[in-house]
């Protein structure tokens, strides 16, 4: 394939020749509740393990001050800044999803547009807004072409981390105003470093919410590397040995990939999450909220709880069922329709309070997952216009049944979330952060973003998160 037909080209032109006034009213309105929320989780995930010990290490190591690290006065190197707060961002699981792509955008996209913007010594409202939605609309493009009739999950891949390196090098490209060719050499660049697997969900370990932040830091570097003159593969997507053919065996929609590209803007189908664990537990939870709340159901009235999903979501969210009804750890938790059911059932309500140490050994919880069995239903398995969907019946002890089944969780396009409530969502977070920030400075952040178009410096935002 000859150079200047790689979709690597069109994506780097895109980046390259789209202004704020291209973007569409709708898109600019997601971007900013995208921002918001990216930020608020962030500041919710500062003190969780991973970010934790991330943020000690790269203190540690020191370096240029360069970016600010939410919730910390040091700043590092922008790359190390970058890392730092994708991986707070994700640590929760609460940031937001493209349920169709099963991808995260905002903390691959929202922490380097950040990092490369206090680097570059300043970075406006309009320029953030538009760098951001470049940079969603492509990280979902991907995870979008590659999935035709196959689920992600099942390919062993975590499409966030893996598609996050060539992502984060082109936000930061747009940012630091790179032309065409230096651009195809980020991205060229970027894939060089590209992985990022699914095993970590399997084991419960700690590196699933660590895996954003490995590619936004290899990104950045690729974005730098790039600015020096440095140059990578070019033909990054379609050639022989590019991304497609290599990862993919060459299973990819190439009309999905590029078709009206810089005129549709995948940022309109993003979703916000309401409860903090994988989007895939959240029809599951919704169902089992619809049937408590509809009758009344309090959780000693409970003899069995029976969860049917698609086989994609009961691979990777029911299975091992063992570990998922008795979570090892939060992350077990987080990757569990059986615990965020049972939540459900116990609580009324579904909070970062169901997902700590002390919560996977409530016995309350533990007790309702007792009772659950899961099953699949093939016919939720086609979800290529969005989520598997979920049933949850509960049997009560008296031998009454009943169920609710769902589609389209709360936050999707279909039920969003309005900028109100990614603002109670924020306030929330910030509660949760550890970090005492003013009600003033909460506000001012609210503000902020609201208007971010009018915003001269977006630099001031990040510098009220301390």
């Amino acid at each position: 394939m000859e150079d200047a037909m790689d979709a690597t080209y069109q994506f780097a032109e895109n980046f390259r020749s789209i202004a704020y006034e291209d973007l569409p009213k709708e898109v600019v309105d997601i971007t900013k509740k995208e921002i918001l929320d990216t930020l608020g989780v962030a500041l919710a995930g500062f003190s969780q393990r991973g970010p934790k010990e991330l943020l000690e290490m790269v203190l540690a190591w020191g370096g240029k001050e360069e970016s600010s690290i939410i919730g910390c006065p040091q700043k590092v190197p922008a790359p190390h800044a970058a890392q730092v707060n994708a991986t707070m961002v994700h640590a929760r699981d609460y940031d937001d999803v493209h349920e169709t792509a099963v991808m995260h955008p905002g903390v691959v996209t929202i922490p380097s547009a950040l990092a490369i913007g206090e680097l570059k010594g300043g970075l406006s409202g309009k320029e953030f807004i538009t760098a951001v939605a470049l940079g969603v609309d492509m990280i979902c493009r991907l995870g979008l072409a590659t999935r035709p009739g196959v689920s992600p999950i099942k390919t062993g891949w975590h499409f966030t981390t893996l598609y996050g390196y060539p992502t984060a090098a082109m936000t930061a490209g747009k940012i630091l105003g790179l032309d065409e060719e230096k651009l195809v050499n980020a991205f060229g660049i970027a894939y060089h470093q590209c992985s990022g697997n699914g095993q970590c969900v399997r084991d419960g370990a700690l590196t699933k919410r660590m895996g954003p932040g490995f590619s936004v830091r290899g990104g950045l570097t690729a974005a730098l590397m790039a600015e020096k003159g440095l140059t990578g593969a070019r033909n990054c997507l379609e050639g022989e040995a590019g991304l497609f053919n290599v990862y993919h065996y060459g299973g990819y929609d190439r009309r999905t990939l590029v078709h009206d590209l810089g005129k549709h803007f995948e940022g309109i189908n993003v979703s916000i999450k309401p409860y903090p664990c994988c989007r895939g537990v959240h029809p599951s939870i919704d169902a089992a909220l619809a049937v408590v709340n509809g009758h009344n159901i309090k959780p000693e009235d409970v003899k069995q709880i029976a969860i049917v999903t698609g086989e994609a979501n009961h691979f990777l969210l029911c299975m091992p069922f063992e570990q998922k009804v008795t979570p090892r750890n939060p992350v077990d938790a987080q990757f569990s329709i059986p615990w965020g059911v049972a939540a459900a059932i116990a609580r009324r309500r579904v909070t970062t309070n169901d997902y700590t140490e002390a919560a996977i050994k409530d016995k309350d919880l533990l007790g309702l997952t007792a009772m659950m069995k899961a099953e699949v239903d093939p016919d939720f398995n086609n979800f290529e216009d969005g989520m598997e969907p979920a049933r949850v019946t509960i049997t009560t002890k008296d031998g009454r049944t009943f169920s609710a089944q769902v589609g389209n969780p709360l936050g999707s396009p279909q039920r969003p979330m309005s900028f109100e409530d990614c603002v109670r969502k924020f306030e929330d977070c910030v509660s949760l952060s550890g970090n005492r920030l003013s009600v003033e400075k909460v506000k001012r952040v609210i503000d902020l973003i609201a208007g971010l178009e009018a915003v001269k410096d977006a630099r001031k935002i990040i510098g009220l998160l301390m």
